[in-house]
């Protein structure tokens, strides 16, 4: 036993593999357990998927501007997004909250009322959870149970040499809204009446407080008969997620920083902070977009794609995992995105 070895020094997913390296399958349903984006479940003809997710006040949300009703939307919606992930239809959600006295009745209905709406809008029953006190403000646990046919799930391990690197949407967004805010929070400490200064940043405030999971472009792809070799949503940042999809697939990687979708709006922000954008890109994490590859065969399907980019492509392990920056140098990958274990 590590008694001394601090939870910081692993990191969320070395404690993790700390933690469940040695767990042993046993039963024949168990189909994937740890280390992907949800387990799976032989149902009989179905495969169920299960994810599960947690968010604490004060490091995952912070209620001075998190509105309640956008906390229960964004709680529910990241976990519709392991599933989609997996390339699986999200189903049921059971909902567990700690719960401090300063919360009222009223200020629960505004967090259900998100969940409900996230529910409703991906086609999800609630169908379950559990409530209890807690001396640590609100604490947020949802699970979600999906489903997939056998041979439509998609792992992180499946990938190989010359698959293309594609991703929906763009990406930074969320992180610089998460900037706005805090910006804004601290320019009106002690104000009374401060008007926060959001105009012309809607996009990115919207990306950070009610984030959306990509459905859409599952449903697209499998719509064109494009099933990805593997697959992974980024929630801590597009390096630290590519660097799963390689190192469980055992490859290296290639990524062109002038392939890197950036919204308009994530740019300006990152010039008022001084940021450079492709770091934030990068690291940001929280956009819920969908990181995948395809075969290089199947190229000119996906670039004609609109809301997907193509911006790299895997390589062999040896080659390792690296950013070609505009003027053709390389640098290395470094998974710098959101670690909830450190300091």
């Amino acid at each position: 036993m590590d008694q001394d070895v601090e939870i910081s020094s692993l990191g969320e997913f070395g404690l993790i593999h700390k933690l469940t390296d040695d767990v042993v399958l046993k039963n024949p349903s168990s189909v994937k357990g740890v280390g992907d984006d949800a387990a799976v479940i032989d149902n009989g003809g179905k495969r169920t998927l299960v994810t599960t997710d947690m968010l604490l006040e004060g490091v995952h949300f912070d209620l001075t501007y998190m509105p309640l009703k956008h906390l229960g939307y964004k709680a529910a919606v990241v976990n519709f997004s392991d599933i989609y992930a997996m390339n699986g239809t999200p189903k049921q959600i059971t909902v567990s909250l700690g719960v401090s006295r300063r919360f009222t009745v009223g200020h629960l209905e505004q967090l259900y009322s998100g969940i409900k709406l996230a529910c409703e809008i991906y086609g999800v029953d609630l169908v379950g959870g559990d409530t209890c006190a807690s001396r640590t403000g609100l604490n947020i646990s949802i699970t979600c149970i999906g489903e997939a046919s056998d041979d439509e799930i998609v792992y992180r391990h499946g990938a190989s040499d010359s698959d293309l690197i594609c991703v929906s949407g763009d990406l930074g967004a969320a992180y610089m809204g998460l900037q706005l805010l805090e910006r804004e929070r601290v320019a009106g400490e002690g104000i009374k009446d401060f008007n926060p200064e959001f105009g012309g940043k809607e996009y990115i405030l919207e990306r950070q407080l009610k984030p959306e999971a990509r459905r859409d472009i599952v449903e697209l792809l499998k719509s064109l008969q494009i099933k990805p070799t593997s697959m992974i949503d980024i929630s801590d940042g597009l390096s630290s997620e590519l660097m799963h999809l390689c190192s469980q697939s055992g490859t290296g990687c290639r990524i062109y920083e002038e392939r890197i979708p950036i919204d308009y709006q994530t740019a300006v922000m990152a010039e008022e902070i001084n940021m450079n954008v492709v770091t934030a890109a990068l690291n940001g994490g929280e956009d819920y977009e969908l990181l995948f590859t395809v075969p290089l065969s199947r190229h000119d399907d996906v670039k004609a794609l609109e809301g997907i980019k193509v911006i790299g492509h895997m390589t062999d392990k040896s080659l390792g995992c690296a950013l070609v920056t505009r003027d053709g140098n390389e640098f290395e990958l470094k998974a710098q995105g959101w670690n909830a274990f450190k300091q």
